[in-house]
């Protein structure tokens, strides 16, 4: 018999759980790297809907309008200050450009809170797929305005509007899905790799939006609505909601091994003690578990979870039982400023490289990706950590900690020149997307699956769209301040992220005292 191939041993060595399991982690990637490939190319355009251009060329410039006139009656007309795209050229053009981002970034954010119940309630697949066809549909409308002509205000904010609407279909669908197929086993390091989605989605968004920023801006929003509702299509044809669904094994939500996120420790060896039956708890680690979820748990179950047989048989939970799961509130309130921080990066960091750097838009869109970068790296990083010192909190704060100062040396480095922009933009990168990437996905799938939830797992898609909007809100404000703050000038807004992040320090403060609490009585539980 001859021997097989090295391809197909290769393809044979893997389960069919395995590949599946590898198939939606792909899959779900793609999806969500989509969504960010669409919110890029406002950031990269701000630079040519407005121009700078010096008040000692106005003379010129009139005389050029009035020969223009004269030769191209039949061209579309032009315009007055040749500073950019009508509305945006005027001398408030950055509140105008932040009202852009505050009208996607607001709706995004009062959505995600309705997403995630409504998610819970239909087919992850049917309510992913429409929310990719709309975002598609209103991410190429924006763009459509640059060949129609349309110098209205309005056109452009109720795009926004309507695009960051639909875009909360997104996260709470891909989380849930990719908790439904990986258990908690390495999860942070898992969900760091899957979470670089948003990195890797920046930087095709940043690369095909600067592809024709300069020469037809309209397409660097066409071009990504198209991408965005073609894996729509790819969604609705593949998409696999949960592994029963084709007859693929559950990994088990729990082991004998689980992470600390400030609330709770699963290193329980005994999963059927039970406090009121033994009087008493020896191991301090179930005390700690108990003591923050015991009250809750009675009340989730009681008022939200119906007893049931399988992931159908349960009911969905309700928001305020989301809210009473430990940690929810705390991390919730973290991500709204570490999200701040991460957002006002991704909307106005290519026109501060333009004002710092003196690039044009295609440049700075191409030198911003770097932070992207960092950010993928920052991303498996906190996973990595996390997970090794299951200690989710502990993790967080620690980058938390480093990006403040980070932040200053980027604002006073990234004057000195080129090579020292690139080298700060990756460590901030890392070090402000670590944290929110961490949150986003593997606490929000602790949180989501927690002992108090006693197993229904409908709950995810709830408490993800919990803490993603409310770090959402964090989103919106943070270009608005940007745009708010930056004509006074730009120092002003980085003191103002730095003060974001330690707000999100001192919010995780407590739950970082239990984390390291519970393990000091676990070793002094061993010694005794």
């Amino acid at each position: 018999m001859a021997q097989l191939p090295p391809g197909i041993r290769f393809i044979t060595s893997f389960s069919r759980d395995q590949w599946y399991r590898a198939f939606i982690f792909s899959l779900t990637f793609l999806l969500y790297a989509s969504f960010h490939l669409s919110r890029k190319p406002i950031s990269i355009v701000k630079g040519e809907l407005h121009k700078h251009c010096a008040a000692s060329h106005e003379v010129e410039l009139d005389s050029y309008k009035e020969y223009a006139a004269q030769i191209q009656p039949l061209k579309k007309p032009f315009n007055a200050s040749q500073c950019g795209w009508e509305p945006f050229d005027k001398n408030n053009y950055k509140q105008l450009l932040g009202a852009l981002d505050y009208s996607f970034l607001c709706a995004y954010a009062v959505g995600m809170y309705l997403s995630g119940l409504i998610g819970e309630r239909l087919p992850i697949r049917y309510y992913l797929t429409g929310g990719m066809l709309a975002s598609g549909l209103f991410t190429a409308m924006f763009g459509l305005g640059y060949f129609y002509n349309i110098h209205n205000l309005w056109f452009y904010i109720m795009a926004q509007i309507a695009n960051g609407l639909v875009q909360t279909t997104g996260w709470p669908s891909v989380v849930t899905c990719i908790g439904n197929w990986f258990g908690k086993g390495r999860r942070g390091l898992i969900m760091g790799i899957w979470n670089s989605h948003t990195s890797v989605g920046n930087i095709l968004g940043s690369l095909i939006a600067a592809y024709w920023v300069s020469t037809c801006w309209g397409l660097s929003f066409v071009v990504p609505g198209v991408i965005v509702a073609v894996m729509g299509i790819v969604c609705f044809l593949f998409l696999i909601e949960h592994p029963k669904d084709v007859s693929c094994s559950c990994t088990p939500s729990s082991s004998s091994k689980t992470f600390l996120n400030g609330t709770s420790r699963c290193r329980i060896q005994m999963p059927t003690l039970n406090a009121k039956e033994n009087g008493k708890l020896q191991d301090p680690e179930i005390q700690h578990l108990l003591s923050d979820s015991e009250n809750s748990s009675v009340s989730l179950n009681s008022s939200t979870v119906a007893s049931g047989e399988g992931r159908h048989g349960t009911s969905a939970i309700s928001f305020l039982g989301a809210l009473r799961i430990p940690g929810v509130v705390e991390f919730s309130l973290c991500l709204l400023f570490a999200k701040l921080v991460s957002y006002t990066f991704l909307f106005w960091l290519p026109l501060y490289i333009t004002s710092v750097e003196h690039l044009d838009a295609k440049r700075a869109g191409d030198l911003s990706t770097l932070f992207d970068v960092g950010g993928i790296f920052g991303g498996i990083l906190a996973g990595l950590i996390s997970d090794r010192l299951e200690k989710r909190a502990s993790t967080c704060g620690m980058m938390l900690l480093l990006a403040a100062p980070t932040l200053y040396m980027f604002s006073t480095v990234s004057k000195m020149g080129l090579e020292a922009t690139v080298v700060m933009l990756l460590i901030s990168g890392a070090l402000v997307n670590g944290p929110y990437a961490l949150i986003t996905t593997a606490v929000s799938a602790d949180l989501g699956t927690h002992k108090s939830l006693k197993g229904n797992a409908r709950a995810l898609s709830t408490v993800t769209a919990i803490i993603d909007g409310t770090g959402s809100v964090g989103a919106a404000l943070g270009p608005l301040l940007a745009g708010l703050i930056s004509p006074s000038g730009w120092n002003n807004v980085f003191y103002m992220l730095m003060v974001a992040d330690a707000c999100a320090l001192l919010l995780l403060l407590r739950l970082i005292q239990k984390e390291l609490q519970c393990d000091a009585d676990h070793t002094l539980f061993k010694e005794h």
